[in-house]
């Protein structure tokens, strides 16, 4: 008799454990997650009356397996152009909420007698908001088309980036036991170096690799491919001393920006849901009854902060964002609970021994005592909402007024802003591919022409092949967006623009003269004229030379169309101008009209929403197609998806409208259900049916039966013609629900 592995009986008893609490959660209308949670305490050894977990090392395994899905799911939903168009509200939240809690957790930990490490995870977590539980209470409480969700989504994004930045640092600082301010800076700029890096040449490379294969791939195919690229970014993540977890992310936000994103999303989903379930569950199992008695007054007292403290900080960070009162306040609100990305960052914490274990249990408690307050704190924002404006003294609601006016200027219309971005952003994306091309010449190719070419004539190679590859790079870091119509307004507008604008072309100027430097010394011990000459001649080329001009255009044109194709080709692109009007009363939102809808088959003149709902529709997306300010005798569809613009209460009640017209057809019950037979029916001399045409017998209309032939015994069956006649002897081969048949051959016997 065979003997089952002690992991298959372990992941078993897990899986059933967290089938019956998903279950069971699922119908208590609370979050699957917290069932997760508690089926991992049921299989921990700390709960004497279930079975417990025997091998939790190859649980854990499974449960790391479980966050580089998490992670590259999560990378899936993330682009950078949706954090673009938020505009600067939510990173002014953001960081807002991120510094005073990490302070805040400091505190609590020093108050408690914790080490440094314990408070620093600790305000880390606290900072962390929950993605699948807003928004579960946002669709519970019919809220996700309201203006402030999209605030709250854009900041949860940004959450998520600064999540994994917190990973970064905190392994650091783990690992070092010390904190140490340059060797901080060192891995931020390594973190930012390699960002840029994999990104940009993912965006080049993975799109065009995509549609070279595209005609090869199935469902099964593009699944295995999108796995493979996620595991060589976790190997190569690691590799250079990041988190399998970053590597994860960063590869699935290259693939968000591929056509194949939302398939890709779609094919690993049931993947992620079952490795996502097995690191909740382990969660759970490091949870300790015993932990949780003795602590009991700090998951008190960080709950009440998470409802209080955290709440009122986030509705400040939303003010100074420039966002209206009661907006601020439901944002604010809406972010008061523990995430599940405090989890991973704890994980982290135990697994480098940087924090200690208790901390665990009492963030996971935390987790489960906000995750219960957040339908009741965004109920309550708009009560608190209309009475702080209420006891708010005029004075400062004209100056908030004003303060929200000028913020949205600042956003939309700085000129000087702008160009500033516009030339310094060069020398991030540029310097770092010049950077690693170097790092590539040096490391990969130096030796490699050591051993096949003599010297000196390596040197020549590989100082030529070098210059070669750089050259198409190092033309768009002296020139991109320099000197442009907009650099010589601001030139002649103030005589104080002058020094920062020709601070930036000279530093951009340096950096290339720098880095050709940096390559011909590597490569040869020229004399100081001879260098001076080779940099002389190759920012000649840079200002002078066609080809070079080319292949730069044709390389950034082959990224933009990457990084634009999903936008151009995607029915669901929201336009620009959405994230504008984030700071004004009105905004746009997209619904779908349900299948089962009255509103279908009407046209917009019929429905007459601007007057009913007051809101408007800019477009309709319809299978692949968009409809741009469609007229009044525009119909509608099912499933057909509008971007409506108008205010909260407008949208909120045009939402209600649409949601109790799902069509009283969708609530009728089926005409018939029953299962269908073939019968066969004989007519005889005293049938009604004899001389009868098929067209007048009521077989079809009054009897809802199907004849699918008749047999006369005189070859095949005759096709049933509404003009055809019933003989008597005719054998009539019927279709239809027993019930049906039953009544129709007692009404021939009559």
């Amino acid at each position: 008799m065979g003997h089952t592995p002690q992991l298959i009986t372990d992941l078993a008893l897990i899986l059933v454990l967290a089938g019956i609490m998903s279950l069971l959660f699922k119908k208590l209308k609370q979050p699957v997650v917290l069932g997760y949670i508690v089926a991992g305490f049921l299989a921990s050894p700390y709960m004497p009356y279930t079975p417990s977990v025997l091998d939790s090392n190859d649980i854990s395994i499974w449960a790391d397996i479980g966050v580089i899905f998490l992670l590259f799911s999560l990378g899936l939903e993330f682009r950078i152009k949706k954090l673009l168009m938020s505009g600067s509200t939510p990173i002014i939240a953001v960081t807002t909420s991120v510094t005073c809690m990490i302070t805040i957790g400091i505190i609590i930990g020093h108050l408690f007698g914790w080490s440094f490490m314990d408070g620093l995870y600790l305000g880390g977590m606290m900072s962390m908001s929950s993605t699948s539980i807003i928004i579960k209470a946002f669709d519970d409480l019919g809220v996700r088309q309201q203006k402030f969700a999209g605030l709250v989504f854009s900041v949860l994004i940004i959450e998520d980036i600064i999540a994994i930045v917190m990973m970064l640092l905190f392994g650091t600082l783990g690992e070092g036991k010390q904190v140490e301010g340059m060797e901080i800076l060192l891995n931020i700029g390594k973190l930012v170096f390699f960002i840029v890096l994999w990104f940009v040449v993912g965006i080049y490379l993975i799109p065009l690799l995509l549609k070279k294969i595209r005609p090869l791939l199935n469902e099964e195919t593009l699944l295995i491919v999108s796995l493979s690229l996620c595991f060589l970014m976790v190997v190569l993540s690691t590799a250079v001393g990041f988190s399998s977890a970053f590597g994860a992310f960063v590869m699935g936000s290259i693939l968000a920006e591929t056509l194949e994103s939302e398939k890709i999303e779609h094919l690993t989903a049931p993947v992620k849901d079952l490795f996502g379930a097995i690191f909740f569950v382990s969660v759970g199992m490091m949870i300790n009854p015993a932990l949780l008695l003795k602590y009991w007054l700090p998951i008190v007292v960080i709950t009440l902060v998470m409802i209080i403290i955290r709440s009122s900080v986030d509705t400040l960070g939303f003010i100074l964002g420039g966002t209206p009162i009661k907006t601020a306040v439901k944002c604010g609100y809406s972010l008061a609970q523990v995430g599940e990305f405090s989890f991973i960052i704890a994980t982290l914490g135990i697994s480098l021994g940087a924090i200690s274990e208790f901390i665990y249990p009492i963030i996971v408690s935390v987790c489960v005592l906000t995750t219960f307050t957040t339908p009741y704190m965004i109920k309550a924002s708009d009560k608190v909402g209309d009475a702080l404006e209420a006891r708010i003294p005029e004075k400062w609601k004209e100056r908030l007024n004003r303060y929200d006016r000028d913020t949205s200027v600042l956003n939309n219309e700085n000129k000087w802003k702008k160009m500033l971005k516009a030339m310094l952003s060069p020398i991030l994306i540029y310097g770092v591919l010049c950077i690693a091309i170097l790092i590539a010449s040096f490391q990969l190719m130096q030796p490699l022409l050591e051993k096949a070419i003599p010297s000196p004539w390596d040197s020549v190679v590989g100082l030529s092949v070098t210059l070669l590859v750089l050259t198409p790079f190092l033309r768009p870091l002296l020139l991109r967006h320099c000197f442009t119509h907009t650099f010589w307004e601001l030139w002649g507008d103030k005589q104080v623009n002058r020094a920062p604008l020709l601070a930036i072309v000279i530093l951009r100027a340096a950096m290339v003269v720098a880095l050709i430097v940096v390559c011909v010394k590597h490569y040869s011990h020229v004399s100081l004229s001879l260098l001076v000459g080779i940099v002389v001649l190759t920012l000649i080329s840079l200002l002078f030379s066609r080809r070079i001009k080319q292949r730069q255009q044709q390389l950034e044109e082959i990224f933009i169309g990457n990084l634009n194709t999903k936008d151009n080709q995607s029915e669901t692109q929201k336009p620009q101008y959405a994230g504008e009007l984030q700071s004004r009363d009105i905004h746009l939102t997209e619904v779908v009209i349900p299948a089962f809808s009255s509103w279908c088959g009407k046209t917009l003149k019929e429905l007459d929403w601007g007057r009913r709902y007051e809101i408007s529709v800019a477009s309709i997306l319809r299978e692949g197609r968009r409809i741009n300010i469609p007229g009044a005798k525009e119909q509608l569809f099912p499933n057909d998806k509008l971007q409506i613009i108008g205010t909260d209460d407008n949208i909120s009640h045009f939402v209600e409208a649409m949601a109790k017209r799902k069509t009283q057809m969708e609530s009728l019950s089926p005409v018939s259900s029953g299962e269908m037979h073939l019968h066969q029916i004989a007519i005889t001399h005293d049938s009604p049916l004899v001389n009868m045409r098929v067209l007048d017998s009521g077989i079809r209309n009054e009897f809802r039966c199907l004849i699918v032939g008749i047999d006369r015994g005189e070859g095949p069956l005759l096709k049933p013609t509404p003009e055809l006649e019933f003989r008597e002897g005719d054998i009539v081969w019927i279709v239809g629900e027993q019930e049906n048949i039953r009544n129709l051959a007692k009404q021939i016997r009559q």
